[in-house]
């Protein structure tokens, strides 16, 4: 009852004998003459002490706030859940306390402003390590010693070291570091105090009992490529694992390094140890032992030198940021010393060795561009050095240390081995550092740079080698990659080819891509997109497409960044295939794509700092095409830039082809699905080979003066050149079937093949299809929602005995007949109704539609081609062809452009071979699925020359 108004009017009243307020959060008993808060409440009702009421009221709030039947003076069963189990063994009981702690910490206040103090903030660092707080409240939540469960309980908690004998947490008050071993099991625990105001006498740092076991943050060692930094304690440890150096372990205190230590590190093959123990007299007698036992097993030691009475964590904290710190240190640590591979000379005078002698044993680190040269008892160590890959410079980062017992030195500097100046200056400062004559550091300088020079010319012949030459054929391969390109049906083999790898219903588009594909080998080559919704199947056909073409050809990516293009080698793409996963991953580097489809080259003007005289200068990046583009969306709609360089595949989304390439699905499950993916990397490694046949041969189209085109938009002057790119794509891929024609040019012989009205053919009946819903004002799925929407508005106005211009329907009804997605309808019936293929109705707040499209004009058919039966025999060239002779035109030009009218005569065929067995142009039937079938092979091999 509130203690103001009515309850200061029946205080004198025997039945009120308690009064809460809750505005001030206070309860007063009349009777017990007795008040307090809600931790007094818990206390007085339970019969807790106030850490334990504390726990209750944090944990379990209603469970706390549950009234008693009576208040209980002094509470032996705990209300809080034990975070143990009773039945565990002692490694789970362990794990379990761990857990707790872990999870107290992350509750606490107090510990995280601890780590922050320490400068171990980072996000990681607690649950990677599960790192812990003992707050005092593990024996809160375990029943009372003078209980069975709690005795037993109680006496297993001290047995593995979490519980002394006075029933007190042996890590109270303490950060816990748990130490684990590779099957998850805790091994030690450390614990770390976080309060300064302790009573004298208190131990700051506290283990399990007993020999300390395991090894902390193993999994840094195993990625520590045979290096490891070693810290006097897990609080070092941590701080250089937080500033990234996460090759780092630490021992138990000074006199912490075990056996578990040393097997470690030969279990991971560690070869080199820095030793940043504490910077105090303790510190350095411990790492002067530790750096004998490390030589004596085979491991190099290094010794971080901290400033005096400093150690890892206070340097971390007191200098920021602590990778930039902690860094230099590591850099500047102090060689103690390595094991020897050879015993030392006995005379301690230098021996005279001419300069041409051979370099001493080198030996490489498994990963890096670090190199260790021993010479007598100096050990030269040489990192930097793959950075040079031009012959007129040698900069490098070059230490020296001298293992001399009575005057060690050390020296480290970097610079350029081929300045004399910077050398001789390197020469005198390590002379004094380390004690001996110039001579002797001038003379290892010698064979230090005879060494580099040598792996230099390696390095730059490696990096100058291209990644992947193609390989040379055998002659079975080849035979039988000749075989298929002299095949009379080769576009019906590729087709079908195509289809046992996996790809089912989609003929012309894998027709198109793989001529696309051949068009690399051309001085200007197409470019593809293929777009289709998700899941669709556009990465299929590509893959298809792309696993034809040879490793060596072609270089495929996820995504590329703006400047990406600009630092390929420069002919690291020519002539081959960049293929893009999605469109979206190339949007940063689609000016540069456009410029290399459009100029078939790349260049750009860098300012970068010249390494031998530092000075700003302007460096030119040049890379070459022509390349073919390929690339994949899920767009509809596509950037107009983007779609006026590229062929734009649609892959057939209708339900016919989900169907069929169910049916695939399930075949491949089956014995014959077994065999095909068997012939799978036969007829591959057959088409690599025969595209690795074909030559960049040039391609003479001698009806291209014949052939027409849409002129009506100024788009088709690149659609245009798209199709006669493809034409002379069909060309080259018969070039084995073709005579190779040659023609001497301003002191040049010009080899060629040409066109055939069958190439022309194959090329209209793709375009159609092809160039044909490219130049369509509707996307693909668009045009097929028209089209199935116009079936059925014809089917539902004929049931309905209403015209079709009276037909009304909404969105709902259409979604039902046609079992469209209720997102893509309103997006395609959008785009309609914008275009005038529908009409839009207000009705109420619905909306319905009305059919307009009278079904002219479907988006596949591309106008204005010539048919190829219609092109004429006479194309510009006499009987014999192309000649050679000076004498061209004789009576004028025909109606467009420069091609030479009838007329020309006197053209002499020179040097070019005589087809046998091969029928003339004028018996070439309609555009069917295989257009060169008419062709019988050829019986000489042609003789191809590339540009």
């Amino acid at each position: 009852m509130d203690a103001g108004g009515i309850g200061q009017a029946l205080l004198g009243q025997a039945f009120l004998l308690l009064v809460v307020t809750p505005s001030k959060n206070l309860w007063h008993c009349f009777g017990c003459q007795i008040g307090g808060g809600p931790i007094d409440w818990v206390m007085k009702q339970r019969g807790v002490s106030f850490r334990h009421a504390v726990e209750l009221l944090k944990s379990d709030f209603p469970l706390a706030a549950d009234a008693v039947e009576a208040p209980v003076k002094r509470s032996t069963v705990r209300s809080l859940p034990a975070p143990v189990s009773f039945d565990a063994d002692d490694r789970t009981l362990l794990v379990q306390t761990v857990d707790y702690y872990h999870e107290a910490l992350r509750q606490s206040p107090e510990a995280l402003a601890y780590l922050a103090s320490r400068g171990l903030d980072h996000p990681e660092l607690v649950e990677r390590f599960r790192l812990g707080y003992a707050n005092r409240t593990l024996g809160l939540r375990l029943p009372e010693k003078s209980r069975l469960s709690g005795a037993d309980i109680r006496a297993r908690l001290q047995k593995v070291g979490i519980l002394r004998e006075s029933g007190h947490e042996h890590f109270n008050g303490s950060l816990v570091v748990p130490v684990f071993d590779e099957t998850g099991h805790v091994s030690e625990i450390y614990g770390r105090k976080i309060r300064d105001d302790l009573r004298k006498g208190t131990p700051l740092h506290l283990y399990l009992p007993g020999a300390h076991r395991g090894v902390w943050n193993e999994a840094g060692l195993a990625q520590a490529n045979g290096e490891i930094i070693l810290c006097e304690a897990l609080i070092d440890a941590m701080t250089f694992w937080c500033a990234g150096f996460t090759n780092v372990t630490a021992a138990y205190g000074v006199e912490g390094f075990t056996d578990d230590h040393m097997a470690a590190f030969r279990r991971h093959g560690i070869k080199r140890v820095l030793i940043a123990y504490d910077r105090d007299d303790a510190g350095d007698r411990a790492a002067d032992r530790l750096a004998e036992r490390l030589i004596a097993e085979g491991i190099e030691a290094l010794r971080v030198r901290f400033p005096k009475g400093m150690d890892a964590n206070s340097v971390a904290v007191r200098m920021t940021p602590a990778r930039q710190s902690l860094g230099l240190m590591l850099q500047q640590a102090e060689w103690i010393g390595r094991p020897r591979t050879e015993p030392a000379p006995a005379s301690p005078s230098e021996p005279v060795v001419p300069l041409t002698a051979d370099v001493p044993d080198v030996e490489p680190p498994p990963a890096g561009d670090e190199l260790m040269m021993d010479l007598d008892d100096r050990t030269w160590r040489i990192r930097g050095w793959k950075k040079n890959l031009s012959p007129e410079q040698m900069r490098v980062n070059l230490q020296v240390r001298r293992a001399h017992p009575e005057s060690p030195g050390y020296h480290v500097d970097t610079l350029d081995l081929y300045a004399a100046r910077a050398r001789a200056a390197y020469v005198r400062q390590a002379a004094i550092e380390l004690g001996l004559p110039d001579e002797t550091i001038k003379r290892d300088i010698g064979h230090v740079l005879l060494k580099l020079e040598t792996l230099q010319d390696d390095l730059i012949t490696q990096t100058t080698t291209p990644a992947e030459a193609a390989p040379v054929l055998s002659a079975e391969d080849e035979r039988e990659a000749l075989s298929l390109l002299r095949s009379p049906d080769l576009v019906r083999r590729i087709v079908l080819d195509m289809e046992r790898c996996g790809v089912v219903g989609e003929a012309n588009n894998l027709l198109a891509g793989y001529l696309a594909a051949i068009s690399r080998k051309l001085d200007t080559p197409l470019a593809i997109l293929i777009q289709s919704s998700s899941a669709a199947g556009k990465s299929s056909l590509m893959d298809a497409v792309l696993a034809m073409v040879p490793p060596e050809e072609r270089m495929q990516y996820s995504a590329m960044t703006g400047q990406s293009l600009f630092y390929l080698g420069e002919t690291d793409m020519q002539h081959k295939i960049l293929a893009i996963a999605e469109e979206e991953g190339v949007r940063q580097a689609a000016y540069a794509l456009k410029l290399l489809q459009s100029d078939g080259e790349l260049t750009m003007a860098s300012t970068g700092k010249d390494e031998a005289s530092g000075n700003l200068v302007t460096r030119q990046y040049r890379v070459k095409g022509p390349v073919m583009l390929m690339m994949t969306t899920t767009a509809i709609d596509i950037d107009e830039e983007l779609m006026n360089r590229c062929l734009v595949l649609s892959v057939n989304e209708s339900r016919e082809q989900t169907k069929l390439i169910h049916e695939r699905q399930r075949m491949k499950q089956t014995l014959e699905g077994l065999l095909a993916a068997s012939d799978k990397e036969a007829i591959i490694a057959l088409h690599q080979n025969a595209q690795r046949l074909l030559k960049p041969v040039l391609v003479v189209n001698p009806y291209a003066g014949q052939l027409t085109f849409l002129d009506d938009k100024t788009r088709t002057r690149r659609d245009h050149m798209k199709y006669l790119t493809l034409i002379r794509a069909i060309a080259l891929v018969h070039q084995h079937q073709r005579p190779v024609r040659t023609v001497e040019h301003r002191g040049r012989t010009l080899p060629y093949i040409e066109v055939t009205k069958a190439d022309i053919a194959l090329a209209n009946r793709i375009a159609h299809e092809v160039l044909g819903r490219t130049l369509d004002e509707l996307p693909p799925q668009t045009r097929r929602l028209l089209s199935q929407l116009q079936a059925w508005a014809i089917d539902t106005a004929k049931a309905n005995n209403l015209p079709l211009r009276e037909l009304r329907f909404t969105r709902k009804q259409v979604r039902d007949a046609l079992h469209w997605g209720d997102t893509q309808l309103k997006l395609h019936l959008s785009r309609l109704a914008d275009l005038e293929y529908l009409a839009v109705h207000r009705r109420g707040t619905a909306f319905d539609y009305e059919l307009l499209y009278d079904g002219k004009g479907d988006g596949k058919h591309l106008c204005g081609l010539l048919d190829a039966a219609e092109l004429s025999q006479k194309h510009g060239y006499d009987g014999e062809r192309s000649g050679c002779e000076i004498n061209r035109s004789e009576s004028g030009r025909a109606r467009v452009g420069p091609w030479p009218a009838d007329g020309r005569h006197g053209h002499q065929h020179a040097q070019s071979q005589q087809s046998r067995g091969v029928r003339g142009d004028e018996d070439v039937a309609d555009a069917s699925f295989a257009p060169n079938a008419h062709l019988d092979a050829i019986g000489a091999d042609p003789v191809i020359a590339g540009n």
